[in-house]
C-alpha cells in the first residue's frame, strides 16, 4: 500500500534486527513495554496474528506504551557487560557448591574429601577457574575505548562507583535526558517503592518496574560508600536507628542515584559531597590502559 509506514513490535529479546532492518528502510519502529501492553490489551485470544492487529489498532490510536530503545551503537557492549554478570553469577553459584560438598563432609579444604566427593569439588573448581578466564576476557574487552568519555569519568569520582559500575551506568542509562526529573530517574533505577491500594489502604511493596542492573549497581555502590566514607556512614547509621538497615541503605543509594542524574545531566564534575556534607577524601580518577608502542 501506498503512503507513509509505521511498525511495532513488542520489547522482547529479538528486535534489534527488525529495529536495524526498518532503519534501512526508513520505516519509523515504536518498541512496545510489554509489561504495560498487557493492561491495555489483555485478550482472550492470543495468537501472533490477533496480537499484531492489536498492535497495529494500538499504534494507529497512539496508545502504545513506549520502550527505550538503546542506540545501536551501545547495544553489544551492553548485553556483554550483562553477559559479564550472568558469568559472575555463575561462578559464585560454582563456589557455593564447593562450599557446600566441604560442609557436606565438615572439612576445610577440598584435599581431605573422599574420592568421589574430591571429583565432585574438583569440577566445580574447574567451571570456577573457567568462568573467571571468561570474566577477564569480557573486562579486557570493555571499557577501554568508552573510559575515553567524560562522562564516565565524571561517574568514576562519584562514592561506591567502581569501572564496572561506570560502565554499567552508561550502558543502562544511555541518555540521561529522557528522564524529566531525578525522581523519574529515581524510579526506572528501582529505587522507589511500590504501592498497592486495596480497600482504602495503601501497602507499599518491592517494585519489578524499571532496569534491574540499575538497581544492582547503585545497591553495590551504597554498601562500599558507607565502607569507605565516614560522612556517608554517619548519614547510613543514623537512618539505620530510626528506620532499619534495609531502608537505610536504600536512602543512601538512592542519593548516589540523585548525584549521578545532575552529573550527567548538567555534564558538571562531582562535587565531593554527600547530601550536603563536604566528604573527608575523594577518588583519584582511573584512566584507561594503554598499550605498548611499537617497537
Amino acid at each position: 500500500p501506498s503512503g507513509p509506514h509505521a511498525a511495532v513490535v513488542e520489547c522482547t529479546g529479538s528486535w534489534y534486527w527488525l529495529a536495524d532492518t526498518l532503519r534501512a528502510l526508513d520505516i519509523p519502529l515504536t518498541l512496545a513495554h510489554a509489561r504495560q501492553l498487557k493492561a491495555i490489551a489483555a485478550a482472550q485470544v492470543k495468537t501472533h496474528p490477533v496480537d499484531a492487529h492489536t498492535l497495529a489498532q494500538l499504534l494507529r490510536a497512539d496508545l502504545i506504551p513506549e520502550a527505550h530503545m538503546v542506540s545501536a551503537e551501545l547495544r553489544p557492549y551492553r548485553d556483554l557487560l550483562r553477559t559479564r554478570l550472568r558469568l559472575v553469577q555463575r561462578r559464585v553459584g560454582a563456589k557455593n557448591s564447593i562450599s557446600r560438598v566441604l560442609e557436606k563432609y565438615n572439612v576445610p579444604s577440598p584435599d581431605e574429601l573422599p574420592p568421589l566427593p574430591f571429583l565432585q569439588a574438583g569440577l566445580f573448581q574447574d567451571q570456577v577457574e573457567l568462568l573467571g578466564q571468561q570474566i577477564r576476557q569480557v573486562e579486557g574487552l570493555l571499557g577501554d575505548h568508552l573510559f575515553e568519555e567524560p562522562d564516565l569519568q565524571r561517574l568514576l569520582r562519584i562514592p561506591g562507583i567502581g569501572r564496572i559500575g561506570a560502565l554499567t551506568l552508561i550502558l543502562e542509562i544511555d541518555d540521561i535526558q529522557r528522564f524529566a526529573s531525578a525522581r523519574h530517574f529515581h524510579s526506572y533505577s528501582r529505587l522507589v517503592p511500590g504501592a498497592d491500594n486495596s480497600g482504602g489502604r495503601t501497602r507499599s511493596r518491592r517494585s519489578q518496574e524499571g532496569n534491574r542492573y540499575l538497581k544492582l549497581t547503585f545497591s553495590h555502590a551504597a554498601l562500599r560508600a558507607v565502607q569507605y566514607y565516614p560522612e556517608i556512614r554517619t548519614f547510613y547509621q543514623q537512618r539505620v536507628r530510626t528506620k532499619g538497615k534495609p531502608i537505610a541503605r536504600a536512602l543512601v543509594a538512592k542519593e548516589l542515584a540523585r548525584i549521578v542524574y545532575f552529573v550527567l545531566k548538567r555534564q558538571v564534575d562531582y562535587d565531593q559531597t554527600f547530601k550536603g556534607v563536604p566528604l573527608s577524601h575523594s577518588k583519584q580518577p582511573i584512566r584507561p590502559r594503554r598499550g605498548s608502542p611499537d617497537a
